[in-house]
């Protein structure tokens, strides 16, 4: 097979004796992108990253096949400590991802030892598991769902008693740490979310430790960030935070 037509996003490359055409046209058809053998003469070939077809090259190929590959992201050799193998197809024995080996976990495009227990960047960890957020710049974590609406005095026993991880147990947020929770309320409810937590109640109001005047407690509305006074009678959301680990 001397010329062999691949249909690549970009500008047009031509490699000898190797003519890559590019078109505008995304497509994840073997055949169409050139890949129309079931296998090659001593696996010289590039595999299609779609499926199980394969576009022939001959020995003056090489170069032109590992271009193309790299130009795919096919960077990776997936081996080492904490590497269990390559992930999906491989094009010229290289990969786009990796499989880790039980106790890493892939993170920044490497295989990297998992936190089990404690901070890891904006998540907090129990047994791997996500128990906690916070958005870059908070020095506290946010607990992934409410207790509920209650008393001021359920609110602040709920919390302390409210265990994180490994008995390390939560508080009730001052008004300060509510008002960085409004704040940052866009993007802590899509870490929320996106961890498999309960974003924090839009029209609510919600419980602080601040002690306001005479028998009033403070709570801050998450719909627009002001600090209301509330008897202790009443019953305001209730969310723990995490303030040292």
């Amino acid at each position: 097979m001397n010329n062999i037509k691949f249909l690549l996003l970009g500008t047009s490359l031509s490699f000898i004796p190797l003519t890559v055409n590019a078109q505008c046209v995304a497509t994840q058809d073997c055949e169409a992108l050139g890949y129309t053998e079931n296998s090659c003469n001593g696996g010289k070939g590039v595999k299609c990253p779609f499926g199980n077809k394969w576009a022939c090259l001959g020995a003056n190929e090489e170069e032109c096949k590992q271009k193309f590959c790299d130009e795919y992201g096919f960077t990776l050799t997936c081996t080492g400590t904490g590497y269990a193998g390559g992930a999906g197809s491989a094009c010229g024995g290289k990969y786009t991802q990796c499989t880790c080996a039980s106790g890493y976990e892939w993170k920044d495009g490497n295989c990297q030892k998992a936190i089990l227990n404690g901070p890891d960047g904006n998540v907090y960890k129990c047994n791997g598991s996500v128990v906690a957020v916070k958005t870059s710049g908070m020095n506290f974590y946010v607990a992934m769902r409410d207790l509920g609406y209650m008393y001021w005095d359920d609110a602040d026993s709920g919390c302390k008693n409210y265990n994180f991880c490994n008995n390390n147990k939560g508080t009730l947020p001052s008004t300060d740490q509510l008002f960085t929770m409004y704040n940052n309320k866009s993007a802590l409810n899509n870490l929320l979310s996106a961890n498999g937590g309960i974003k924090l109640t839009e029209n609510g109001e919600y419980w602080s430790s601040t002690r306001g005047n005479c028998n009033y407690y403070c709570s801050v509305s998450m719909a627009n960030g002001k600090e209301y006074s509330t008897t202790r009678s009443d019953r305001p959301y209730v969310r723990p935070i995490l303030t040292s680990w």
